[in-house]
């Protein structure tokens, strides 16, 4: 690899790692007038704790976003490798970085989520196969057994398998490894919850999801009838 492809490579690497740092939870939970995803349910800043706040519209874009920044650097790369000589090792990379980006985001003091639907988005542009298998194990444990962490635990444990089944060891099988393990670890909480029983089910949504806003309408509200009351007497 010469210079100038090397420090291509670099800067591919960096920019997909801060594309991927864009904590699309917060965000656009900001944008509907909602709560900040990491202060109710589980805390973490997905679409599955967005769902947990009611509002479906925002869970299913949030979802859509982290698909797409997962998937968008690792498409970029693929389409400059010709022109700036990216091999399969830079791609690898790329990939892996816009996943690690959302779990330890820059531009969120480095707290993310556990990265399921950027990893999906990264598996799409490295093999739409494999990320259509790999979505399809997810869906089917969701729907069996509703529970969105157990889906993602297996879809991470098998993703890895269908690659070195299906396609040759490579570096991209290596970054889908790496990305199956951290989203395990990212998961050990959930393992803890499900073998005690009590793990939040798929679309269950959370007590205290309110958006702070919320407080202050309700006491002007008290006050207003508080006053009206008052009145009266």
């Amino acid at each position: 690899m010469n210079t100038t492809a090397l420090w291509s490579s670099l800067a591919a690497i960096v920019l997909a790692y801060l594309v991927g740092s864009l904590s699309f939870a917060v965000l656009v939970s900001r944008g509907f007038g909602l709560a900040d995803p990491r202060s109710y349910g589980s805390k973490n800043p997905g679409a599955t704790n967005v769902l947990r706040s009611g509002h479906r519209a925002a869970a299913i874009l949030t979802l859509a976003l982290d698909a797409l920044k997962g998937y968008l650097p690792v498409w970029l790369a693929l389409w400059l490798a010709p022109r700036w000589g990216f091999g399969e090792i830079t791609i690898a990379f790329v990939g892996l970085a816009a996943f690690l980006g959302h779990l330890w985001p820059v531009f969120f003091r480095f707290k993310g989520g556990k990265g399921v639907a950027t990893a999906a988005g990264v598996l799409l542009a490295f093999n739409p196969w494999l990320g259509l298998a790999t979505l399809a194990t997810w869906v089917i444990i969701a729907l069996f057994f509703r529970y969105s962490s157990l889906a993602s635990i297996v879809a991470a444990v098998f993703a890895p398998f269908y690659q070195l089944l299906i396609w040759e060891p490579s570096a991209i099988a290596l970054a889908i490894a790496v990305m199956s393990l951290l989203l395990v670890w990212r998961h050990s909480g959930n393992i803890r919850k499900l073998l005690a029983g009590t793990e939040s089910k798929l679309g269950q949504k959370a007590a205290a999801a309110v958006p702070p806003v919320a407080h202050g309408h309700h006491g002007h509200g008290k006050h207003e009838h508080g006053k009206k009351k008052g009145h009266s007497a």
